[in-house]
């Protein structure tokens, strides 16, 4: 498995994910919506955000957003890891564990304090994963202490 840092040239693979983390959580997105999501998350000028795409053998298994935001708690930034999606033919493979490392190691490397997400609460199977790999802060965010 591969994981790249998504860039302007992968938006052929990473739309059909986006669309199917949208299915997943049963909305719709304007077109216009869509694109400034991802021009904005490629835009090294537009504040902290950004993302990974996951490929093995040239095909995208799964992406995952992130924004690096000050807070009241501490004098260091923290990262919040707001979309995590894995193609269902690629889950249980390692795809999501393997992305929300490559967040969590991008925030050490830009001095974050922590990572923290959310899921909804009948997600059971993304709960499985994160209760493996952060701690439950009982408001169902999740962070990892790094």
């Amino acid at each position: 498995m591969e994981i790249k840092t998504i860039e302007a040239t992968h938006f052929d693979d990473w739309l059909p994910l986006w669309d199917g983390y949208l299915v997943f959580y049963e909305t719709t997105l304007k077109d216009e919506i869509t694109r400034d999501v991802f021009d904005r998350i490629c835009d090294k000028n537009y504040g902290q955000m950004g993302g990974f795409i996951a490929y093995e053998n040239g095909v995208a298994l799964g992406l995952v957003h992130y924004i690096i935001h000050d807070n009241t708690w501490s004098d260091k930034k923290v990262c919040y890891l707001e979309d995590l999606f894995t193609a269902a033919e690629a889950r249980g493979k390692g795809v999501g564990r393997a992305l929300i490392e490559k967040v969590a190691e991008y925030a050490k490397q830009t001095n974050c304090r922590h990572v923290y997400w959310q899921t909804h609460k009948t997600n059971k199977t993304a709960q499985a994963l994160y209760n493996k790999v952060a701690e439950d802060t009982e408001f169902l965010v999740y962070k990892k202490t790094i």
